[in-house]
């Protein structure tokens, strides 16, 4: 490999062109969408220009790029972080017994996607070929700028799982976590796919379905050049309402998201109910190559199973018309599963500099995995759908 290649720094994602950023990514020639939208320039740039990624806010920009001359290689999308807020990895207890053995917890690097639990690529590359090398390179940079700073750790979150054993091999821990998502198995309907349930769940989900909409709401699905400013007025009004009543303080403002609709709109997908032509309710989805990723729902008024409906059930229909292969509905959430999404790994990879934090953390999530094996063996035992020779 030439020795020409460096690796540096960058404050914004704005200081490398969207077109090799970019480029670093597989898109659909027949879609023009991105396979994960969210590791793209244009949504990385959207929180940064709107400040919700800010260091005010505990995020501060600093991506770490591969370059050979003016080519860019590789690269990380990377923050130093004051808190573990927003990052859907929890390293709270981490931090707080490092605190109490008198160390600094923070700041700490992330290499991650600010509040998108989603998994895909961290470490990125087009270049196949070399795509081992240039990742190693990353993460040896990883390393050095923690070292090289007064950063306790680096964690890389949501990454594939090859990329978490990469790392692993680099001096990496490895933590697993479950979420719960829902698989296209080539149905022309939802009615197919309920017809691979057992019966006592099909009827469960009928049974929401129709509480859901009894107070004479409708669905609409809005994407794409149709998404107005209204649209965004309405579902901002119950993202905020949600937020306020969950987790105080929401993370996105609003023009966070007539930023993404300007840049990324043939990508967003809005499920909203409504009565008459008032929005009540709505959930917003992002369309990837082959999967919907359910990402903010909110509400300004309480209707029983609602939520399931927009979130899930809706969801699973738009994936069917659309011919999507899965729905990512957001992290955690184990009564997903009765609604025919299954438990699936998801990997992190955690880097921490101080050897006794490290030795601590490697014992903790040696049992963490095992136990997140032995409770996604135990829920795969609850999935709804048929088995062969019953009907439950």
């Amino acid at each position: 490999m030439s020795s020409s290649m460096q690796l540096r720094t960058i404050a914004t994602i704005a200081d490398v062109p969207q077109s090799k950023w970019n480029a670093l990514l597989d898109t659909c020639a027949t879609t023009e969408r991105y396979e994960n939208p969210f590791i793209c320039h244009q949504f990385l740039a959207c929180l940064e220009e709107s400040k919700c990624v800010a260091p005010q806010e505990g995020w501060m920009p600093i991506h770490l790029l591969l370059q050979q001359g003016e080519q860019l290689l590789a690269a990380a999308p990377t923050y130093v972080k004051g808190h573990s807020q927003g990052e859907y990895v929890f390293d709270h207890a981490w931090a707080d017994a490092y605190h109490r053995a008198g160390g600094e917890y923070y700041p700490k690097l992330l290499c991650a996607v600010p509040f998108s639990p989603v998994s895909g690529s961290r470490l990125l590359t087009n270049q196949s070929q070399n795509s081992h090398y240039y990742r190693a390179k990353l993460a040896n940079g990883l390393k050095q700028l923690c070292h090289q700073g007064p950063f306790s750790s680096v964690h890389v979150n949501f990454l594939p799982q090859d990329e978490a054993v990469n790392l692993q091999e680099q001096g990496f821990l490895l933590r697993t976590s479950s979420q719960f998502h829902w698989h296209n198995n080539n149905y022309k309907s939802f009615e197919e796919f309920q017809a691979n349930l057992a019966s006592r769940k099909r009827k469960a989900i009928k049974k929401e379905r129709q509480t859901a909409l009894s107070k004479g709401l409708q669905v609409e699905w809005v994407s794409g050049a149709d998404i107005t400013e209204a649209h965004l007025d309405a579902f901002f009004e119950f993202y905020m309402n949600t937020s306020d009543r969950k987790w105080g303080a929401p993370y996105l403002n609003r023009t966070f998201f007539s930023l993404l609709t300007q840049s990324m709109k043939e990508h967003l997908l809005f499920i909203f109910a409504k009565r008459g032509n008032t929005y009540i309710a709505g959930a917003l989805n992002l369309i990837g190559r082959d999967t919907l990723f359910g990402r903010n729902w909110g509400c300004i008024e309480h209707h029983p199973c609602l939520h399931f409906e927009l979130c899930y059930y809706q969801a699973i229909e738009y994936a069917i018309v659309h011919k999507l292969a899965v729905v990512e509905a957001g992290a955690q959430g184990e009564h997903k599963l009765s609604r025919g999404y299954l438990p699936q790994t998801t990997y992190s990879a955690h880097y921490l500099k101080h050897q006794g934090l490290k030795q601590a953390v490697d014992n903790y999530l040696q049992h963490e995995r095992a136990a997140i094996s032995d409770d996604q063996e135990l829920l795969r035992n609850y999935s709804p759908f048929r088995r062969i020779g019953h009907d439950l």
